[in-house]
C-alpha cells in the first residue's frame, strides 16, 4: 500500500475553482478608475511568463455588477458602526448603496456572502436593521430612568444653593472672626513649651521668646549707632534686625517691645535727618528712636556698655515673665475650684495651662507724623479756590460737597453672646457632689504643691523614682560578685553597666547614699581609710523594700 502524502499542496492549488463561493471582503476593496461596461464579461487573468504560479481569482459573479479588487491594496480597519433610530428603516437602495462594509457588523457581511444567488441580499440586511419590541420597550424605560436622575439633580443643586444662600446671610459676629486656615500657627510654635528640655520651669511662649530676641538685635543696633553719636531712625534699625534674625521686623514689633518695656526707648518724629536714599527725602518725617540711660552727672551722653545691653535684657525677660503670670493667675481663678499661688512662690505652669495660647502682646502706640494741610473733601477745595473758578464749576463743586456730606449709617456692631458655662459630664450623673467636692481639693493641692515645688525638690523627686529598680540591680550585683562588701567604685561601675539609662560613676554614687539614708538596716556604708565600703543584707526581702520607697516617693511628691 503506498504512502499518502503528507501535504498534497501542489494538487490542491492546480485544482478548478472551489465549490463554494469565497467571502467576500468589502472593506478591502478600493473603486476601480476603469469600470467596464455591463454586461461584458471582464477577461481572464492568465499566468504571466517566467513560471510563477498564483492562485487564480475566482470568477465575478454576474448578479453583482462591482469590479474585481486590484492585485496590490491597502489595508483599511473597518470603522465602528454608525447608531442609527430606532425608527428609521432602511430602503433597499441605501443597502445596495453603501459599498463599503464598514458601517455593517462582520456577522452580517458572512450571512450576505454565503446567500445563493437567487436571493437578494439587500433584504436580509434590511430584515437585521429593524429593532424588536423587546429593544423599544428597552431604550424607552432608559430614557425614563435618565429622566428622573436629571430631575434629581436638579433637585439637589437648588438645595445646595439654598443653603450657601443661608449660610452667607448670616451675619458674623464683630468679636470672633472667623480664622482662615492657612494663619494656624505650626506645630514648633504651638507646642513649643513641652519640647523644653531640662526639668520644667517657667517657659515663655514661642512669640515670646522672639520678640525678647528682637529686643536683643534692636538693642545692639541701637547702642552701636548710639555710642557713634549717629541718629538712630526706624529704617536703619530695621535693616540691622532683619540682617541679624532673618525675619520681618516692623513698627508693630517696636510698639510691642515698648507695652513691655516702656522706659526702655524715646520715640519721635523728626525731619531734616540726612538719609542717603532715594526714597526718603530730607524733608519727610522720620521715626527717631534714642535709649533711655541713667544721666551721669560726670558724663554729657552716656554710652550704650554690654553691661547696660545686659541688665536690660534681664528687666526685659523680667517683664515678659510677669505678663504670663497675669494670664496664668486668670487661668487658675477659672478652675473648680479657684486656686490662688503667690508668684514668688510660682516656679512652674499649671498643666492644664497652655503656655503657647498666651494672647499676644497688644502694640503701643508709636508717634505719628504731624498732619499736614491737604484738600481732601471737595467743600475744602471750594473755600480755597471759590475766586479762582467760574460760577458754573462752582455750582458743581457745591452740589458734589453736599452729596459727600452725608453721613454714612454705620452699621450696628451685632452683640457678643456671653459665654456659657461647661455642662457636667454625662459620666458623672448620679455620683454624690461632696465626693467631687473632696476629690478636686485633692487634686488642686497635689497640682499646687507641683506648682511650688523648687528644683532641689525635683530633683531629689527624680531620685526617688528611680531608687526601686537600683534597689534591685544592687542586690544582683551582690549576688554575681558573690563577696559580703563591695567598695563605692566597683558597685556604681556595675551598676552603671546594668542600668538601662544612661548615668554618670558621680550621679549613681548620690543615688547610693540616697538609698542607705533611707534604708540603713538594708545597706550601710562603712568608711575605712581612703575607701567607702557598701553592706547589703541579701536575707531581707526585696518586694517589702520597693513598696516601702515607692510610699515615700509618693509622701515626698504630696508635700
Amino acid at each position: 500500500m503506498a504512502q499518502r502524502r503528507v501535504t498534497d499542496y501542489f494538487a490542491r492549488r492546480r485544482s478548478g475553482p472551489p465549490a463554494c463561493l469565497p467571502r467576500a471582503k468589502q472593506v478591502l476593496r478600493t473603486p476601480s478608475p476603469a469600470k467596464p461596461a455591463p454586461g461584458v464579461p471582464a477577461p481572464a487573468l492568465s499566468d504571466p511568463p517566467g513560471g510563477s504560479r498564483k492562485r487564480p481569482r475566482p470568477a465575478a459573479d454576474p448578479a453583482h455588477d462591482e469590479p474585481a479588487p486590484p492585485a496590490r491594496r491597502r489595508l483599511r480597519l473597518p470603522l465602528p458602526p454608525t447608531p442609527e433610530p430606532a425608527d428609521a428603516v432602511p430602503t433597499p437602495s441605501s443597502s445596495i448603496a453603501s459599498g463599503s462594509s464598514a458601517c455593517s457588523p462582520p456577522g452580517k457581511k458572512i450571512k450576505k456572502a454565503s446567500l445563493p444567488s437567487g436571493q437578494r441580499p439587500c433584504l436580509a440586511a434590511q430584515g437585521d436593521k429593524v429593532p424588536g419590541k423587546d429593544t423599544i420597550s428597552e431604550l424607552q424605560a432608559c430614557l425614563q430612568q435618565a429622566r428622573k436622575l436629571g430631575a434629581r439633580v436638579q433637585a439637589l443643586r437648588a438645595y445646595a444653593q439654598e443653603g450657601d444662600a443661608k449660610q452667607s446671610s448670616v451675619p458674623e459676629p464683630e468679636g470672633h472672626p472667623a480664622e482662615p486656615c492657612g494663619e494656624k500657627a505650626p506645630a514648633y510654635q504651638r507646642f513649643h513649651a513641652l519640647a523644653q528640655p531640662g526639668v520644667p520651669g517657667l517657659v515663655l511662649p514661642y512669640k515670646y521668646q522672639v520678640l525678647a530676641e528682637m529686643f536683643r538685635s534692636m538693642d545692639t543696633v541701637v547702642g552701636m549707632l548710639h555710642n557713634r553719636t549717629e541718629a538712630v531712625t526706624f529704617a536703619k534699625v530695621k535693616q540691622g534686625v532683619q540682617d541679624m534674625m532673618h525675619r520681618r521686623f516692623e513698627e508693630r514689633n517696636v510698639g510691642q517691645i515698648k507695652t513691655v518695656y516702656p522706659a526702655s526707648y524715646r520715640f519721635r518724629q523728626e525731619r531734616n535727618i540726612p538719609t542717603f536714599k532715594d526714597g526718603i527725602k530730607r524733608s519727610d518725617y522720620q521715626l527717631t528712636i534714642e535709649p533711655l540711660l541713667d544721666q551721669d552727672a560726670s558724663r554729657a551722653a552716656p554710652q550704650l556698655t554690654a553691661s547696660w545691653l545686659l541688665q536690660r535684657r534681664r528687666i526685659f525677660s523680667r517683664n515678659l515673665v510677669a505678663r504670663v503670670k497675669e494670664h496664668h493667675k486668670a487661668f487658675l481663678a477659672t478652675l473648680d475650684p479657684p486656686m490662688e499661688v503667690p508668684e514668688d512662690q510660682l516656679t512652674r505652669w499649671h498643666p492644664c495651662f497652655n503656655v503657647d495660647e498666651v494672647p499676644d502682646i497688644e502694640p503701643a502706640e508709636l508717634p505719628r507724623p504731624p498732619p499736614t494741610e491737604k484738600l481732601v473733601t471737595a467743600q475744602e477745595l471750594l473755600a480755597r479756590a471759590r475766586s479762582l473758578m467760574s460760577p458754573r464749576m462752582e455750582k458743581a463743586l457745591n452740589d458734589l460737597a453736599l452729596r459727600t456730606a452725608e453721613p454714612s449709617s454705620p452699621g450696628s456692631p451685632c452683640p457678643v453672646l456671653p459665654a456659657t458655662p461647661p455642662a457636667a459630664h454625662n459620666a458623672l450623673k448620679g455620683v454624690s457632689q461632696a465626693l467631687l467636692e473632696r476629690i478636686r481639693a485633692k487634686e488642686a493641692q497635689k497640682q499646687l504643691a507641683q506648682m511650688t515645688r523648687r528644683p532641689e525638690q525635683e530633683q531629689r523627686l527624680r531620685q526617688l523614682e528611680r531608687l526601686p529598680e537600683l534597689a534591685r540591680v544592687l542586690r544582683g550585683v551582690f549576688v554575681s560578685e558573690r563577696k559580703p562588701a563591695l567598695t563605692m567604685e566597683v558597685a556604681c561601675a556595675r551598676m552603671v553597666g546594668s542600668y538601662h539609662t544612661a548615668m554618670s560613676l558621680g550621679d549613681m554614687e548620690q543615688h547610693l547614699q540616697l538609698l542607705a539614708e533611707l534604708l540603713p538596716d538594708w545597706l550601710t556604708l562603712h568608711h575605712i581609710r581612703t575607701d567607702t565600703y557598701l553592706k547589703l543584707d541579701k536575707a531581707a526581702d526585696l518586694v517589702g523594700l520597693t513598696v516601702r520607697l515607692a510610699h515615700l516617693a509618693r509622701t515626698e511628691e504630696g508635700l
